[in-house]
């Protein structure tokens, strides 16, 4: 490698001349403090820190990363030298390449004498001293001295899935920058910008910096385009920048790479003689885009050899070409294993096949597939891409970058499928979606979405970047008359107040009521776990596999097999009352279960609670819980179940009910908190189980007297996540032990002032229920008590 005559006399420069240069130089670099307000395309929502710097000051234009930029909607404000802090708003940032503008109005900044840092592309060379000036490891100014090496670098890979430039060379320096210096300026003695610092090497002092050439272009439209005046008022008219593509990936590659690749020797002679002599390989096409323009007529390993009928081994002149014929047709000439073939591609419009609008539903984030995840995922641009799962599509397992495929049956190949089908949904409506992950690209995976019954997050709605302004503009995606009742009842006033009248009675009866200490519950801070103690997964679901279920549940459909499921039953009542009757003519199979296991299955449930993110109230350590639940109220308009507070934490939760005697899932509403003793009633809807159903699920018998003694015999009873019950028996060994719950770091609910009991055996923290004598009545509820354990290692 020959260092560049010129770049030596460039080094001559004294410290006086870097001195007046940085002089210049640093009034006019800026730190960028940026909030990303929505995840979107390859960007995360979050905060940060970077460096722009001054490239046009009558217009107030600042040059910073793409990934600074962000492709989607921010906040940011440039700080000053002299900690004057003035908003900034996007200009543009390319679809590709790793830079773009920010800007600001020039008359804010009142107190700050500054100039623009000029461009000087050319001045790039092996060997030329530099400085690299910015916001490096978060100090307000940071001068860091190095040395260009090589100008031909691949751009580096930053993320399997997210934001990576391509189809360029990079400058490599080792000048050792680290976080925050993003957007930094790279400058000569003369205080020039040769180049943008764009990324760097953690396990190394390697620094990359971007070359300016396209930079310079983008920066002249403009500066033609939009006047002075325009831009001070923070409004201006849009520019359109052409851009243009094949949706291919090319490498860089040596001669004796090419020749490897079935390169003949005549065409690698006539390159070497069309090319400066310091060429040393051609371009070679590594990955294609489904259904792009090159789509297969280009595989890769092909080698470029013609362009419009010129040769061609070099980023920067392909690029230009592109760029210049955007909808026109081009023609290359490539050779594939030793033969030569000549192809004709459309050129598409970059932006095309980059989004500038997104889906904001349940607070979650869906756009079409840009260019740029396309080419990481190798899918096809513009399907439905989720960006951010938000609430709904998380709690049924869709995951970040997830491709949708279907919603309710229907195909959703573009975001305004999916729009129209969504609009067809009401509130509470569960549906199956299909989807793909880039990690399991080929085989497709199902579940079920339950749209959203409550007003966590606002409608869903269009977010629309304006141009002219830097900001996104939105309006509703739906129209607002497809929207439903959230009522869970349906009720009058008059089952209300019945409502109102019932939890009342029995929080009553219920507030004297124990628990068992023995069944307390410690979940570790963060972790999502619910009443069994264990870690929850999105695909966990109860799976009814009993037989004996299986035979209850024929003979109450009948020997048709056919029930009545429109929620309606002229004969059906159950009250806590008709429940002691009840008890005494109950029928218990011949099996090795116990009495009251059998008494009492039918009066259990398991819940399962999700926490939307926007509800994270009073402390909760967790968004998502299980927990065994009994009813202690079923009748025909109103059933409640009596569940611990560590599985209901906080009113402002969806929660699902699958009830151990008849195969169904039905939502339910939190109705009742003790703010001091660890219990919670949820109120569902019996219309909703259906005669068969309501026909089999009943309330428990609830036996507060006389109070349990040392030396009694009990049945613990409770479900697994199979919805079987389980039972053991055992001895109360005190019962009347004060129960002491430590406070958590974070201030939440703990169950205070409470007298629980203790038992000489159970089923340890994966097990909750409740505690019986022999007939099925019910003594004691089996808690789960919410406590922080502190790990140490």
């Amino acid at each position: 490698m020959e260092i560049d005559s010129g770049a030596a006399v460039e080094n001559l420069a004294t410290a006086e001349d870097w001195r007046k240069a940085l002089s210049r130089v640093v009034p006019a670099v800026v730190v960028l403090r940026t909030t990303a307000c929505r995840a979107f395309d390859t960007e995360p929502a979050g905060s940060g820190y970077a460096t722009g710097f001054i490239v046009d000051k009558k217009r107030g234009i600042i040059l910073t990363n793409r990934h600074v930029v962000k492709p989607g909607p921010i906040v940011a404000e440039a700080v000053f030298l002299n900690r004057e802090e003035i908003p900034v708003h996007p200009l543009y940032r390319d679809p590709v390449h790793d830079f773009g503008f920010l800007h600001f109005d020039p008359g804010a900044v009142q107190f700050l004498e500054y100039e623009e840092i000029p461009f000087a592309p050319e001045a790039a060379s092996v060997g030329l001293e530099i400085r690299v000036v910015g916001n490096d490891s978060g100090e307000k100014v940071s001068i860091l001295s190095g040395t260009i090496a090589r100008l031909d670098r691949d751009a580096p890979p930053y993320k399997r899935d997210g934001y990576n430039d391509f189809n360029t060379f990079y400058m490599q320096a080792a000048s050792g920058t680290k976080g925050g210096s993003s957007g930094s300026p790279v400058i000569d003695c003369k205080g020039c910008a040769v180049a943008l610092n764009a990324g760097s090497k953690t396990a190394g002092a390697s620094a990359y910096f971007l070359p300016l050439e396209r930079v310079v272009r983008a920066l002249k439209f403009f500066q033609e385009d939009i006047l002075e005046s325009s831009l001070s008022k923070n409004s201006w008219q849009p520019v359109h920048i052409p851009r243009g593509t094949l949706q291919m990936t090319l490498m860089h590659k040596g001669f004796d790479e090419t020749r490897r690749l079935g390169l003949k020797r005549e065409t690698e002679q006539m390159v070497r003689q069309a090319s400066p002599s310091t060429e040393t390989g051609m371009l070679v096409v590594d990955s294609v885009v489904p259904g792009g323009p090159s789509h297969k007529l280009l595989e890769p390993g092909d080698v470029l050899v013609l362009v419009n009928g010129e040769v061609v081994t070099q980023f920067l002149r392909l690029e230009v070409l592109l760029d210049d014929n955007v909808g026109k047709h081009i023609d290359i000439e490539l050779e594939r294993g030793g033969a030569t073939i000549t192809v004709t591609l459309l050129i598409q419009d970059l932006h095309s096949i980059t989004p500038n609008f997104f889906l904001e539903v349940s607070g979650g984030v869906v756009h079409p597939l840009s260019y740029q995840q396309a080419r990481n995922f190798r899918f096809t641009c513009g399907l439905v891409y989720v960006a951010d799962p938000g609430y709904m599509l998380s709690r049924a397992g869709v995951p970040k970058h997830a491709i949708i495929k279907k919603l309710a049956g229907e195909e959703t190949s573009v975001l305004d499928d999916f729009i129209a089908v969504y609009s067809k949904l009401s509130r509470g409506a569960r549906v199956p979606l299909e989807f793909l992950t880039y990690v399991d690209r080929h085989r497709s995976k199902s579940v079920l979405v339950t749209v959203d019954r409550h007003e966590w997050y606002a409608p869903p709605q269009l977010y629309v970047r304006d141009d002219s302004t830097g900001l996104w503009n939105v309006k509703p995606a739906i129209s607002t008359t497809s929207a439903f009742s959230l009522s869970l009842f349906g009720s009058s006033n008059g089952e209300q107040q019945q409502l109102l009248s019932t939890y009342d009675n029995i929080s009553t009866k219920e507030g004297s009521t124990v628990s068992v200490v023995n069944g307390v519950e410690k979940s570790c801070e963060g972790e999502a776990t619910g009443s069994s103690g264990e870690s929850v997964q999105a695909s966990d679901a109860p799976i009814i596999e009993s037989e004996t279920k299986r035979r209850r549940v024929n003979n109450l459909l009948g020997g048709d097999g056919l029930a009545n499921t429109d929620g309606t039953s002229d004969h059906f009542e159950h009250n806590i009352a008709d429940n002691e009757v009840a008890e005494e003519t109950v029928t218990i199979p011949a099996s090795s279960a116990s009495t009251a296991e059998h008494v009492i299955e039918p009066t259990l449930v398991m819940m399962e609670v999700h926490i939307p993110p926007s509800a994270m109230l009073d402390g909760v350590h967790a968004q998502h819980f299980f927990g065994t639940g009994v009813i202690v109220h079923h009748s025909q308009s109103l059933g409640l179940v009596a569940v611990d507070r560590n599985t209901v934490a906080i009113s402002v939760s969806d929660v699902m009910l699958s009830f151990a005697a008849y195969p169904i899932e039905i939502p339910a509403e939190v109705v009742f908190l003790h703010p001091v003793h660890n219990f919670a009633l949820v109120a569902y809807d019996p219309a909703a189980l259906g005669s068969a159903g309501a026909a089999a699920v009943r309330a428990a018998t609830l036996l507060s007297e006389p109070p349990l003694s040392r030396g009694d015999a009990v049945y613990l009873v409770g479900l697994n996540r199979s919805l079987q019950a389980t039972s053991r028996k055992s001895v109360v060994t005190n019962p009347s032990v004060a129960l002491n719950v430590g406070a958590a770091d974070c201030p939440r609910y703990r169950a205070m002032n409470m007298e629980v009991i203790e038992v000489d055996t159970d089923f340890g923290h994966s097990f909750s229920g409740v505690l019986a004598d022999e007939l099925g009545r019910v003594q004691a509820l089996w808690a789960s008590f919410s406590t922080q354990v502190f790990c140490t290692l």
